[in-house]
């Protein structure tokens, strides 16, 4: 029985009276046992401590004794899952719950961890320090972005890889690295540098950085040339193209004069002036660098290939035919260069051009400026036209194996291309060898 083990356990409703629950109890104990008053002496039932709680009442579960009580780590309002109380951090000798340091706002001098140049002492303020950055390192950030540029051509990736490695105080030194950079590159690359800037202008660069860029590159023009002899050239076009972007003011021309009587200093804003006072000039100055030989019509392509030559054989100077032909930036097109100096021998029928633009082939071999397949490819579109020629030209035949022989004896013509030369058939005549059969037919 329950009363033998010192403690009842009983179960009841949660609006049920605890003091009457144990009165029943007893109540029904003493009926039970009235039959035998021998055992209702010697045992005696013990009385059920109350509860010692806030509320009278109990809501579910077992009746404990007052010791199980005591020692519970169970919530004594009847509720939770028997977790420790307030997450571990309650008691005495307790750290806390995990994480509350981190949420201490007050500090004790005599703690040995106690830091007494604390952020959160009020006595110390900080201020945002920008370094100096020198003209060496802005040019070792720039150069790879502009050469990248130069590569792909993609004014965004540029704009975004300046944001992060320019600051703002310094992108005047940013559209100084850019121009004297291209000034020592190709026309179309100097094309690309001017759309950069016009596309950058307005929320990467203002026009008082681009102002300071040309400011500076005009003072220092005098070493500029040491490395680029048309330096002031190249510069007034960039001023000028600039004015024309409506990336600086045209006032900017005036203002800069008055500032150094150089005559390099002059001259590059006397070039900028006369581009920009011409007729049309503002629409011409989108040409100022000329078109990208990619983008160049072939038609112009060929007219300027023959200019060239007719300029050579007026002057024959090699350096000269040479740099119009870099300028002109289709390697992959060099075929109709060689087309047109072979058909220009053909209809000139003169020793002396043939041995020029000879020696012109030669050059442009030994430079490995025009290679050996674009070489051979345009000797033979001339053996393939060659029936067309020979209506315009009686003797193409003739002066175009002369033409070949020359150049094979000259080093630089294969002997594939060489075996490919067309031969005329022509009639044969009397004279040549039928004659003793005629005279023997007629005996006959």
């Amino acid at each position: 029985m329950a009363l033998e083990q010192g403690h009842v356990n009983v179960v009841f409703d949660n609006d049920i009276d605890i003091d009457k629950v144990v009165d029943e109890e007893l109540s029904s104990k003493e009926a039970t046992a009235g039959g035998d008053s021998s055992s209702s002496k010697q045992r005696k039932a013990k009385r059920v401590h109350r509860q010692l709680s806030k509320d009278s009442a109990v809501t579910s579960g077992f009746i404990h004794g007052p010791r199980s009580w005591k020692n519970s780590r169970r919530s004594r309002n009847g509720y939770g899952r028997g977790l420790p109380k307030k997450g571990g951090a309650g008691g005495k000798g307790v750290w806390g719950a995990p994480g509350s340091e981190l949420l201490e706002t007050y500090e004790d001098i005599n703690d040995p961890n106690f830091d007494n140049e604390n952020l959160s002492n009020g006595d110390i303020e900080l201020k945002a320090i920008v370094p100096d950055v020198s003209y060496e390192e802005i040019k070792k950030k720039v150069d790879p972005i502009i050469l990248e540029y130069f590569e792909n051509g993609d004014t965004n990736e540029a704009a975004l890889a300046i944001l992060d490695a320019v600051p703002k105080h310094y992108r005047d030194m940013l559209v100084e690295q850019v121009i004297e950079v291209a000034m020592d590159h190709k026309p179309s690359h100097r094309e690309m540098t001017s759309v950069l800037i016009s596309d950058l202008f307005g929320h990467v660069i203002s026009e008082n950085d681009i102002t300071k860029a040309f400011q500076s590159l005009l003072a220092n023009l005098n070493d500029l040339i040491l490395d680029i002899p048309d330096a002031p050239t190249v510069l007034g076009n960039f001023i000028a193209r600039a004015i024309a972007d409506d990336c600086i003011p045209p006032k900017f021309l005036t203002t800069t004069k008055e500032k150094s009587d150089s005559e390099v200093f002059q001259e590059a804003l006397g070039r900028a002036d006369t581009l920009l006072s011409m007729k049309h000039g503002l629409v011409r100055l989108h040409n100022v660098w000329g078109v990208g030989g990619a983008l160049r019509p072939v038609k112009a392509l060929t007219r300027q290939m023959n200019l060239t030559l007719q300029e050579f054989i007026s002057s024959r100077d090699i350096e000269e035919a040479s740099r119009c032909l870099r300028n002109l930036e289709v390697p992959h097109f060099h075929h109709e260069l060689v087309y047109e100096a072979i058909v220009m021998a053909l209809e000139a029928n003169s020793p002396s051009v043939e041995e020029a633009l000879c020696s012109l082939l030669k050059a442009f071999d030994a430079a490995v400026l025009v290679t050996p397949e674009q070489m051979g490819r345009g000797f033979i579109r001339v053996f393939d036209d060659l029936p067309d020629i020979h209506m315009d030209v009686p003797l193409a035949y003739i002066i175009l194996d002369r033409f070949v022989d020359r150049c094979h004896k000259e080093g630089f013509l294969t002997e594939k291309v060489i075996n490919k030369i067309p031969t005329r058939g022509r009639k044969r005549f009397v004279s040549e060898g039928d004659q003793e059969f005629i005279k023997n037919h007629k005996s006959s």
